[in-house]
């Protein structure tokens, strides 16, 4: 990684510790796991998280606290593979879920609780100040349920530790999936999963120069949007804005709608000529591409063919970039007004 590369010769750091768990799985809940914690040196940085360092790094640099890491993960992962089994088990709408989950040809753990019971329930043993978690993409197929899976699987982790620690995470990328909309939809549960208590979520769609790429590079960059969240809402740095704008209403007015925005109190840009990613709709339910113009505050949107619009679509599908932003450079989250079936179809090639 090419990030990685570069910050390694810089990499030495006696108030950052590190303790990498190795890839294992286990049917039953394990009490110890074969780690140790190393300094922070450039050659442990290399085989590292690069968004745990990058976030580790920040958040020492800006409070002077030591930061120990801890890093738990294997990529490509569902996270029922994370959650213990009984929380799945007990659910039938959960269970029916998981259920679809199958072996890939790469052989990642995909049987509910077996990476929590050799992962994480050992780690149950240290004091934590809380945890960050960059997963979804191999949720995308079962998005229905992903808000309750994940926020039983929050839930279940701080019971197991014994309290309600803080919990932040990346909203997944844009990405050429091979299913129409499933990407967006589950940014959607994300988004939604992001109103739990005292968790937070980092919106990165401007942080992607491939979506034919499941693994966005800029690392550095994702790890600073979950260095401000945690700084601001752990650490008190009250002045760090740290939270994407959302959708917080609208109203239609003859042939626009105007939309209004949480976190835009210093105002909204757009990084181009024109605004993108934004459709309406009538009353058929067929969206169009929408103009859009910044007013006091607001986005208004409008389609010259659409005299009666009812419904406004932002950023909705799997690989939008949108160019809308707050003043400090936040990226505007996706959203949708309406609850109408979406094309989950296959894309043809």
């Amino acid at each position: 990684m090419k990030q990685a590369k570069e910050e390694s010769p810089n990499a030495t750091n006696n108030k950052i510790r590190f303790f990498y768990v190795p890839k294992s799985t286990s049917t039953t809940p394990q009490d110890d796991v074969n780690a140790r914690w190393v300094v922070c040196n450039p050659e442990d940085m290399l085989h590292f998280s690069t968004i745990g360092y990058f976030f580790g790094k920040q958040v020492n640099a800006s409070t002077g606290f030591p930061v120990g890491l801890i890093n738990s993960n294997w990529g490509g992962t569902p996270a029922e593979v994370w959650t213990p089994e009984e929380i799945i088990t007990h659910d039938p709408d959960l269970l029916r879920a998981a259920e679809k989950l199958s072996p890939t040809a790469w052989w990642w753990p995909h049987i509910r609780g077996e990476a929590y019971n050799a992962m994480i329930y050992p780690l149950t043993q240290f004091s934590i100040a809380g945890a960050i978690w960059y997963q979804g993409e191999s949720n995308v197929g079962t998005h229905f349920m992903y808000k309750r899976l994940f926020t039983s699987m929050i839930d279940s982790w701080r019971k197991a530790w014994g309290k309600t620690f803080p919990f932040y995470f990346v909203q997944i990328a844009p990405y050429t999936y091979g299913n129409k909309n499933i990407g967006a939809l589950l940014r959607e549960t994300q988004t939604k999963a992001a109103a739990f208590p005292n968790t937070g979520m980092v919106v990165i769609s401007d942080l992607v120069p491939d979506t034919a790429n499941i693994h966005p590079i800029l690392k550095k960059e994702v790890a600073a949007r979950l260095s401000n969240l945690a700084l601001n809402k752990t650490y008190g740095y009250s002045q760090i804005v740290c939270e994407s704008p959302l959708y917080a209403s609208h109203k239609i007015e003859k042939d626009k709608i105007k939309i209004q925005f949480t976190n835009t109190n210093n105002g909204i840009v757009a990084n181009g000529n024109e605004i993108t990613c934004f459709e309406i709709a009538g009353a058929d339910k067929i969206f169009y591409p929408a103009q859009a113009k910044i007013e006091n505050n607001e986005v208004v949107v409008f389609n010259k063919n659409i005299k009666s619009p009812v419904a406004v679509r932002f950023a909705f599908n799997n690989t939008a970039i949108p160019n809308l932003f707050s003043k400090e450079g936040l990226p505007i989250n996706l959203f949708r007004t309406d609850d109408w079936e979406m094309d989950r179809s296959e894309i043809k090639k």
